[in-house]
Parts: structure tokens; C-alpha cells; sequence
């Protein structure tokens, strides 16, 4: 430890030994025996060795190899998307560039956000137990869903007011899940008609999402014939609304549909140009399922009956001749009922957390809900799934596929069709890396013992 006194010198001696190495008066190997000594010079003598080294002039050739400068591009949007290594940053990417009240509405759940929350828990907890020694040269995430081929084990999810967060809305969504090989799913509350998302997708598997209206079976009934002969193979039925989940955010943040311009929501939009030129130059909003005049969210308020039963789904399986599931079972009893009513398979889902809150977490009811189903009926799941990772533990604890709401919307709201196109890769990606690393080359070789729902267990 140097006193004020000594600092100058050792400044001095440290100046005196890097001069002497400079002019080849002191060697390397004669200042490496100086910090053997033990003393003051000893130490500033390694300082010195550091610093000293045999310097030129970089080589041209080899200094054009580490130049790798970016050209210029006037597509911002696709740098944008670039840059995202993941969901979470497409996230961070979306929030900067909607309002506060639409991206709240994909980001929010209910009341205190306690069962979305817990779904991310318990995949951020779980661990995988990877085989070694494995062959992955050749690794594909394909599987089968529903009964019908799928370039991997993922769907697109039914959400509501999709224009609201990004004008491409659904039919950006539709084409970017054709495109990666997997189904896409409308919803009733849809901003895009039944006919308008055949119409972007007619290659791809389309599915409609239904709320069944036990009072009024006129509009259930047309909804279905529509998506019947419009060529939607799967019907997925909401039965988890009895009536709407209280989601806080919303109310807080004054949430309307369509958005209202006010100075609260002028003021969040001004720093957003993007999204209120595309609201204010494109179609205006609505439920457009029922028509044009179906503009607010109090106009199919009809549609969540809490008088809807099991008794119910006798007659939608009348009316229905492709795939029937049912989302929103929470519970393996309920999913037996569900098989046994005639459907032919269940989405284990608790509506992204977004109606009751501290429901069960999806994920942890999956092998139970297997195990009694057994292997034929499709069993689905959904709520927390923000990475490929998350979509293997479900399969290999029994899904056949994982539905994706805000991932997809995420995607949206970060950069249209575009910016799902580049959610689907991401999740891809992550999927057959996850793969490699657990030593399995198909989906049907994972099993539940792959996966510990408590990491340390694992």
C-alpha cells in the first residue's frame, strides 16, 4: 500500500521502467525477473510486461475480413425484426410502437394477473432432462394436429379486435401461419369476416372459434354454416365466458373499441404516427362477422350465456361435420365430459388468464388430462408460451400442439405480417434447437420423463 510520499515515486520508476523496455534497454525476460524480486519495482515491472508488446501495422487483407459493415436499408421494419432474438424482444418492440390501451389489452389479464403469471412460472421453473449421445443431425419439429399434417406443433389462437393492434390484423396472420405450415384460427369476435380470412389463406388449414349463444341459436348457426362451406376444417367452441373476466388494465386505461380519441389517448399516440395513420386511413372497426353495424363491444354482448351447458354441445355436434374441440376446459373431469359430449378433442386453456383469476395453470393439468383421455382425442394448451422451449415441454408432457395468443399478437404489433412471419421463425428456431440439445430427432420421441415440472428434481 503506497503512502502520499510514495506515489510519485512509484509513478517515477513506472515511467523509468516502461522507457527502459521501449528503448531495449531493459528486455521482457529481464522484466519478468524484476517482478520476482518481491518489491514496489517488482510490481509496477508486471504492470509494464503487460503493456509491452511487439506492435505493427494491422494487415490490410486481414483487416478487410473483420469489416463486415451493414448497408444502409430503407426497410426499417425489416431491421426492426431483426434485431429480435426472441419473443420477449418482439414484445419490447411492439410496446414502443402501439398505444398504452391495445397493447395493455394483449398484455393484460385479469383482475390481479395472478394466472398468467403463474403459467409463466411454471415453465420459467421446469427443466428438461436431455439424452446425450443421441443422433440430431437431422432433426423436424413436424407432428400431426387435429388429424391433419402440421410443419410443427403450434397454433395460431383465436383473438378479438386483431385490427385493433396492427390494420393487417387477420389476414397478415392467416398468410404467415399458411406460410410456416400450421393452422390459423378466427375468431367470432374477429376484425376480418369468415369469407375474408378463406379468402388471404386458401391453401392453409383455417379453424373458427365459436361462442355458442344458448339463447339465440340463429347466430351460431349461421356462423357455422359460413365457416362450413367457406372450408374451415376445425371448430374450436368457447366455454369458459360465462360472462367477461374483470380485466383491470382496461378499465384503468379507459379502454373502448373502437379506441375513442381523446387527449389522453392522443397525447399516448402522438409519439406513434404508424398506428394512427393505419387507423385512420383503413376499413374502420368492427365485429365485421355480423355485419357493418356491429361496431362496439356492448353489440355482442348476447354472446356470452352463462346458461350454456354440456347439454349444449349435443346440438353443435349436429350441426358440425369436421373437428369439434372445446377450449377453455380447465379440469381433466371436464375434459372427459367434453369427449364423452362428442368432441373430439379439448384446449386445456384458462382464456390466457384472462378470465378467472388463480385458475389452474394449463400446463399442470396436460398430464392428467392425457393420461385419462388416453391417446386418440386431441388435447391442446395454451396461456404463458412465449418460446419454442415452452411448446416441447408441453408436447412431451402430452400435448399435440400449444395455441399462441399474445406471441402472435406480439409479432403483429412489432411489424404487421411481417412481424409474425418473424414470431413463427422464432419459435421454430427455438424448437428444433431445444431438440438437438434434448437428443430426440421427432416430436414423437418425447416422453413426460423428459421433462421436471420442479427444476430441482430435475
Amino acid at each position: 500500500r503506497l503512502s502520499a510520499r510514495g506515489v510519485p515515486v512509484a509513478v517515477t520508476l513506472f515511467t523509468a521502467v516502461i522507457v527502459a523496455a521501449l528503448a531495449g534497454v531493459l528486455r521482457l525476460d529481464e522484466i519478468a525477473a524484476l517482478a520476482n524480486a518481491g518489491t514496489l519495482a517488482a510490481f509496477i515491472a508486471t504492470i509494464a510486461a503487460v503493456m509491452i508488446l511487439r506492435r505493427r501495422l494491422p494487415d490490410l487483407p486481414t483487416l478487410r475480413d473483420y469489416l463486415h459493415l451493414q448497408k444502409p436499408t430503407l426497410d426499417r421494419r425489416a431491421a426492426r425484426l431483426a434485431k429480435a432474438a426472441d419473443l420477449w424482444d418482439l414484445r419490447r418492440i411492439a410496446k414502443r410502437r402501439t398505444p398504452t390501451g391495445p397493447f395493455d389489452y394483449v398484455d393484460g389479464a385479469a383482475e390481479r394477473e395472478i394466472s398468467l403469471g403463474r403459467a409463466r412460472q411454471v415453465y420459467d421453473e421446469l427443466a428438461f432432462r436431455p439424452q446425450v449421445l443421441r443422433d440430431v443431425g437431422s432433426v423436424t419439429p413436424q407432428t400431426t394436429v387435429a388429424g391433419a399434417a402440421s410443419a410443427m406443433p403450434l397454433v395460431i389462437a383465436p383473438t378479438g379486435f386483431t385490427r385493433m393492434m396492427h390494420s393487417e390484423g387477420e389476414t397478415a396472420g392467416v398468410r404467415a401461419a399458411h406460410a410456416a405450415g400450421i393452422p390459423f384460427t378466427l375468431s367470432t369476435m374477429g376484425t376480418a369476416t369468415i369469407e375474408e380470412v378463406a379468402e388471404a389463406g386458401p391453401d392453409g388449414r383455417r379453424w373458427f372459434q365459436l361462442y355458442l349463444a344458448g339463447q339465440d341459436r340463429g347466430i351460431a348457426e349461421d356462423l357455422v354454416a359460413r365457416a362450413h362451406a367457406a372450408g374451415y376444417d376445425t371448430l374450436m367452441v368457447t366455454v369458459d365466458t360465462p360472462v367477461t373476466g374483470a380485466r383491470h388494465r382496461d378499465t384503468r386505461n379507459g379502454m373502448t373499441f373502437p379506441p375513442q380519441l381523446t387527449a389522453k389517448t392522443f397525447l399516448d399516440a402522438a409519439w406513434r404516427p404508424e398506428w394512427w395513420i393505419n387507423f385512420l386511413t383503413t376499413e374502420p372497426l368492427g365485429f365485421t362477422n355480423f355485419g357493418s353495424g356491429s361496431q362496439s363491444i356492448q353489440a355482442i354482448g348476447s354472446l356470452f350465456d352463462p346458461t350454456l351447458a354440456f347439454r349444449d354441445l349435443a346440438w353443435l355436434r349436429e350441426q358440425w361435420p369436421g373437428t369439434l374441440l372445446i377450449k377453455g376446459v380447465q379440469t381433466p373431469e371436464d375434459a372427459e365430459r367434453s369427449v364423452a359430449a362428442g368432441a373430439d378433442g379439448v384446449v386445456l386453456s384458462n382464456h390466457g388468464g384472462r378470465q378467472l383469476d388463480r385458475a389452474p395453470v394449463p400446463l399442470l393439468t396436460l398430464p392428467e388430462v392425457r393420461r385419462r383421455l388416453g391417446p386418440e382425442p386431441t388435447v391442446l394448451v395454451d396461456t404463458g408460451i412465449m418460446s419454442g422451449a415452452d411448446v416441447v415441454a408441453a408436447v412431451a408432457l402430452g400435448a399435440d400442439a400449444a395455441m399462441i395468443g399474445r406471441a402472435y399478437l406480439y409479432g403483429l404489433m412489432a411489424g404487421g405480417g411481417e412481424g409474425v412471419a418473424r414470431a413463427l421463425e422464432i419459435f421454430r428456431s427455438e424448437m428444433v434447437r431445444t431438440m438437438q440439445l434434448m437428443g430426440v430427432a421427432r416430436m414423437a420421441e418425447l416422453t413426460p420423463e423428459m421433462v421436471a415440472l420442479d427444476w430441482r428434481s430435475a
